[in-house]
């Protein structure tokens, strides 16, 4: 077991990478395979998946806190934004995230918490970004604006009942931002799908 200095140490450089480490970073801090497996068996760290490790005393985490510390490169996005903005009622079953479609798929295919991810062009995925907080979290998450676009780029393979409240929340919200919406519209090809369904409201 270790002693409290090293523990203490341990704990502090786990706290850097938000209490959850992938196997480079750990060799980037000078602990390797070894190490990883006394932690391991000593029950101070635990495999949260392949190549992913959290420190034990901090697995109160939240799922917003794992989805940080394992996708820092993913922005939160359709379901998931619209709940944060209150334009779906409904608690999303799995997290949605937009990220570099060239990252490998092995990244988001985890068993906890449920991640959805959409892959686009690496220009698109900061596209609206903005940063929010959930439960004291800060978190990146597209803005109202660029989260509508999404959902008009994806609206045949939306709940119709969600895409409708999320559509007029949008035009009832006021502040909502309609040219950083046309703006988005431009660039994410979703103009007409702007024009015939939200401008009729406008």
């Amino acid at each position: 077991m270790l002693n409290r200095e090293d523990k203490k140490f341990l704990r502090g450089i786990f706290s850097k990478y938000d209490y959850i480490m992938t196997t480079s970073q750990l060799k980037e801090e000078k602990l390797f395979y070894r190490d990883i497996q006394r932690l391991l068996n000593d029950g101070y760290i635990e495999k949260i998946k392949r190549g992913y490790y959290a420190w034990v005393e901090a697995t109160t985490k939240t799922e917003v806190q794992i989805i940080r510390g394992m996708f820092p490169d993913a922005v939160l996005c359709m379901e998931t934004a619209l709940f944060y903005y209150r334009y779906s009622d409904r608690n999303p079953a799995e997290w949605s995230i937009t990220i570099d479609k060239n990252v490998s798929r092995n990244r988001t295919s985890i068993d906890y918490p449920f991640v959805k991810a959409y892959r686009v062009e690496p220009p698109l995925v900061t596209l609206g970004e903005t940063t929010g907080e959930i439960d004291y979290i800060k978190i990146r998450i597209y803005d109202r604006d660029r989260t509508i676009c999404d959902i008009l780029r994806n609206m045949n393979r939306m709940d119709k009942e969600i895409f409708n409240k999320a559509i007029q929340s949008y035009v009832k919200d006021p502040q909502k931002n309609i040219p950083n919406l046309m703006e988005y519209a431009k660039v994410l090809r979703v103009q007409k799908k702007v024009k015939d369904l939200i401008g009729v409201w406008l």
